[in-house]
């Protein structure tokens, strides 16, 4: 049976989906605790004494440091709730099946984007 004819994924290729993706949601989970330990911690970097204008540069290049983080941690959490909604669909045994084919996805694809839910086929046509 070729890959194009089966209507799911084995429960042993759920499985190994299962465990990139559990690797990937513990990395991504980490890099978003770090992202906002970035974002509610500032350090004080001892300008007091420098000249006013340096220290107002240097506040803005703060604000623009956190509003990036603000902008990466709000990504990381849509990654995380994507790797999570992915899980769910392993165990609903729907993981890998294209939400507007209906086909499965390609392994490659899935082994490098695990939480995709269309196929390249669908995502080029423009499908939102």
């Amino acid at each position: 049976m070729s890959e194009t004819e089966k209507t799911r994924y084995s429960d042993a290729e759920l499985a190994e989906f299962k465990q990139i993706i559990l690797e990937k949601l513990e990395k991504a989970k980490a890099d978003y605790d770090l992202l906002r330990a970035t974002i509610t911690h500032t350090s004080s970097n001892g300008t007091d004494d420098t000249s006013p204008t340096f220290k107002i540069l240097e506040e803005g290049a703060a604000t623009l440091s956190k509003e990036e983080s603000g902008r990466l941690a709000a990504r990381q959490y849509k990654f995380i709730q994507n790797l999570e909604a992915a899980l769910v669909r392993i165990e609903n045994k729907t993981y890998g099946i294209c939400r507007e084919t209906g086909k499965l996805i390609p392994k490659e694809r899935l082994r490098v984007v695990p939480h995709a839910t269309l196929s390249i086929e669908a995502k080029e046509s423009g499908v939102k």
